[in-house]
């Protein structure tokens, strides 16, 4: 039987912390969908195509790992997929009474839903997308914290910025 687990999230832009979970995430699923939520809520940096072309890139050794966009509620997508679990990262306290919430939301709109908690790696327990976004803008260090790819990526966004507000 393939056991799937969805990895949900907006990933903008996805973090060496984000794939520390998913890759760990494989020793409970056969094959683990990262699920980049289309969120009509936020106003991401990197479009739903830059975003699946930067994990895509970056889970590439990760040969049982899929990328796809969603819409909707998760445990719909889930339904559509036949997935068995959510997994969900959690760095800190604060972290939790939100996503105690969405577990037990999810799980009030299907029983059969689970949430899989898995705690990052030391290293990246302090890693936000926004806290990546933040130091990028200013021209910080991001080596090691994301791909390459999203590294570049993320220079070649701020520095484009740049040159707009430059006189």
């Amino acid at each position: 039987m393939n056991r799937i687990g969805v990895c949900p999230g907006t990933f903008d832009p996805i973090t060496n912390g984000h794939l520390d979970i998913v890759s760990r995430s494989l020793k409970f699923f056969d094959t683990v969908i990262v699920a980049v939520a289309l969120n009509p809520l936020k106003t991401p940096l990197f479009d739903i195509k830059e975003r699946l072309e930067m994990i895509a890139d970056s889970t590439t050794g990760l040969t049982t790992v899929q990328v796809e966009a969603f819409d909707g509620l998760l445990v719909d997508y889930l339904k559509r997929k036949g997935a068995h679990g959510i997994i969900r990262g959690l760095r800190a306290v604060s972290d939790f009474e939100y996503e105690l919430q969405m577990a037990m939301m999810n799980r009030h709109l299907d029983q059969t839903v689970e949430t899989l908690f898995l705690m990052p790696s030391v290293e990246y327990s302090f890693l936000t997308s926004t806290i990546i976004k933040t130091v990028a803008s200013y021209g910080g260090s991001i080596d090691g914290l994301v791909p390459p790819l999203v590294a570049r990526r993320l220079r070649a966004k701020f520095s484009t910025r740049a040159d707009r507000s430059a006189p």
